[in-house]
């Protein structure tokens, strides 16, 4: 694990340097010398797996960003003061031309543009007759299949809102400079991520165990039971969940387990989880920072603290064990009360230990979990197409648990309410409830009267008929491929 993420020479370089603003994923040409050759045996396979997630680690994505978004802009976290940075994803007051986080856009066609270049070699390695690239196919293929769920959700309609909407490009062959590709629909979408994730399935089914650092056969039935939890296809999403816990391969933690396991590696419930090293460890520009209080550390600014909302709803159980990695802000402090708004989930709990590297701050950011899991076979169990709400309640309250003080849910309690609630406590900080209330048609109230924030581009109640619940195409993209400029989202 040490050595994983060695600096990626011939491949990394080649690839980065290939996109510009010439053309919409400008980059070789897929019979060119480079990029049929960059990849020649087992051993390259695996750099360049290695460089896409570095790349995944960014702060325009997992490594920051996409992590936090779900939770300003779902409600969850709130801001008390502004002009800290990344204020816009919180006031929705984005445009093409500016706070379009089109760095969202870039890194993730970055990162596709890197795992088709490793497709396209590893079938032509395939066709010349060489053997064991299965399994790094099947990562590639579950890798792609997670940027483009990812994409998709941040540029096209909910699913079960319009899945005739624009989605994003549908890019799986090594462009060449000129192509302008249009935008899919969010359907095309979703047939893409899943026609990847079952064509990879069978590649990695032959080795079965956990991996550390990568996605593993287990990471790619976790993505499906996630996909189709959105498409509302929810016997599909039982089934893959109900796999993954039936199979044993991984273990929940005991409630008084759950507070210390932020600062493990790897631990019994991470199915998968991006490593965080020296190349990718971003400092005090990383999750961890960006979620304590002001001044914890030297130039942390207290940028983003969890809103009432979410701490009355973590409140209902004042022994809640998720309280282990909550702390006092400046908010409280300033006004002489305890307000635990700032999360350490990222610097190992509040010791800020890390998760055993040098820094505290290189803590591995976990994608999915085992808790995630219980979670979406709760919700599809409850809504499939032969019900069970006692198993539902079952599922739901191997989670619940962490709230001792709580009654369990039962077959007449259990409903949607109650099992996004629990959504919401237990995966705070890793991007998902903005996205859990527009799939399931929730509106959701921002908590403005912390202080005097100002915030211009929404009201303080949305929901998903909101046109800004997407981001924009950037302006650099459109400038790359006019073509895209006719399918721009309609509140830009």
């Amino acid at each position: 694990m040490l050595m994983r993420r060695f600096i990626i020479l011939f491949y990394a370089l080649a690839a980065i340097s290939a996109v510009s603003c010439n053309g919409f994923l400008d980059m070789h040409p897929g019979n060119s010398s480079e990029a049929s050759s960059s990849i020649s045996s087992v051993a390259d396979a695996k750099v360049a797996i290695n460089g896409i997630m570095t790349t995944m680690c960014s702060s325009s994505y997992y490594g920051r960003n996409f992590m936090l978004y779900g939770d300003i802009k779902g409600g969850d976290m709130t801001i008390c003061s502004a002009g800290r940075g990344l204020d816009a994803l919180y006031s929705f007051n984005q445009s093409a031309q500016s706070n379009s986080y089109g760095s969202f856009w870039s890194t993730g066609y970055d990162c596709i543009m890197q795992i088709n270049n490793l497709i396209e070699n590893i079938e032509r390695l395939q066709d010349g007759g060489a053997d064991g690239f299965s399994y790094y196919l099947g990562e590639a293929l579950t890798l792609r299949a997670l940027v483009y769920f990812d994409l998709v959700r941040l540029y096209g309609l909910p699913y079960s809102y319009d899945k005739d909407s624009y989605g994003v490009p549908d890019v799986t062959t090594v462009l060449s400079p000129s192509a302008t590709p249009r935008r899919a629909t969010v359907a095309q979408n979703y047939d893409r991520i899943l026609s990847d994730l079952k064509e990879a399935e069978p590649l990695m089914s032959s080795d079965k165990t956990p991996v550390n650092g990568y996605v593993g056969y287990y990471a790619n039935i976790a993505l499906q039971a996630r996909v189709y939890l959105y498409m509302q296809n929810y016997d599909s999403a039982l089934a893959a969940a109900k796999t993954i816990i039936d199979d044993k391969a991984y273990t929940l933690y005991e409630p008084s387990e759950w507070a210390d396991s932020w600062s493990r590696q790897f631990g019994s419930e991470s199915i998968f989880e991006l490593s965080i090293d020296t190349q990718t460890d971003l400092g005090t520009a990383s999750l961890g920072y960006y979620m304590m209080r002001y001044h914890q550390l030297k130039n942390a600014q207290g940028w983003f603290l969890a809103s009432d909302y979410f701490l009355n709803r973590l409140g209902k159980d004042p022994s809640d064990v998720r309280w282990g990695v909550m702390d006092n802000d400046e908010y409280g402090e300033d006004n002489g009360i305890v307000r635990n708004g700032a999360c350490y989930k990222y610097m190992g709990g509040l010791e800020m230990a890390g998760d055993g590297k040098e820094t505290a701050t290189a803590v591995d950011v976990k994608v999915i979990r085992l808790s995630e899991i219980y979670l979406i076979a709760a919700e599809a169990e409850l809504h499939s197409s032969v019900p069970d709400k006692g198993l539902a309640a079952g599922y739901l309250n191997e989670i619940r648990k962490r709230s001792p003080d709580l009654a369990p849910a039962t077959a007449s309690t259990i409903s949607d309410d109650m099992i996004l609630d629990e959504r919401s406590k237990e995966l705070f900080g890793e991007g998902q409830r903005f996205f859990d209330m527009m799939r399931m048609n929730r509106s959701i109230e921002y908590n403005d009267d912390l202080n005097d924030v100002p915030v211009s581009a929404r009201s303080k109640t949305i929901d998903r008929t909101f046109g800004k619940i997407v981001l924009p195409i950037p302006q650099d993209e459109i400038n790359a491929n006019p073509v895209i400029a006719l399918q721009q989202n309609s509140a830009y």
